[in-house]
């Protein structure tokens, strides 16, 4: 079985687990998720599977993503003015984000993972989660500007 069939399984016992009804749509849009490496936006979403299901709304993208983050299948990450997108949480990772096209690459650094330790030991605070993301310029838009 592959490692995304694997993911879509666990994702999918567990929302069973927290008594969530799998419909065709959640299913799709789950499965899209898990596949997904370009962490999408609802529309993004949308667009891909509205041809499967003609009658399925935005609202419903929107509605399914909110169950899966609240269950913890799903982080919402949002970047100021633009769309959230939607990353299947497997691990903690990071975020490379493109300057130019936007694109979002996931990457670890174990090291970042005792910045929590550090930051409750200074601060006093019980420290829950961390992000960080590191902004640049993709190898494909550093092409194109070289292109020009």
């Amino acid at each position: 079985m592959a490692v995304s069939e694997m993911q879509l399984r666990d994702a999918l016992d567990s929302l069973k687990g927290t008594g969530v009804r799998i419909t065709p749509q959640r299913h799709a849009i789950l499965e899209f998720l898990v596949g997904s490496m370009s962490h999408p936006t609802a529309d993004d979403i949308y667009k891909a599977l509205e041809g499967k299901f003609p009658n399925m709304s935005v609202a419903t993208v929107y509605n399914n993503l909110r169950v899966f983050r609240e269950v913890g299948l799903v982080k919402e990450l949002t970047y100021g003015d633009s769309s959230s997108r939607f990353d299947f949480v497997t691990t903690d990772h990071y975020h490379a984000i493109c300057q130019d096209c936007g694109k979002i690459v996931d990457f670890h650094y174990p090291g970042l993972d005792e910045v929590e330790h550090l930051a409750s030991h200074v601060t006093g605070f019980k420290v829950n989660n961390h992000r960080m993301e590191v902004y640049g310029v993709c190898q494909d838009c550093a092409v194109k500007k070289e292109a020009h």
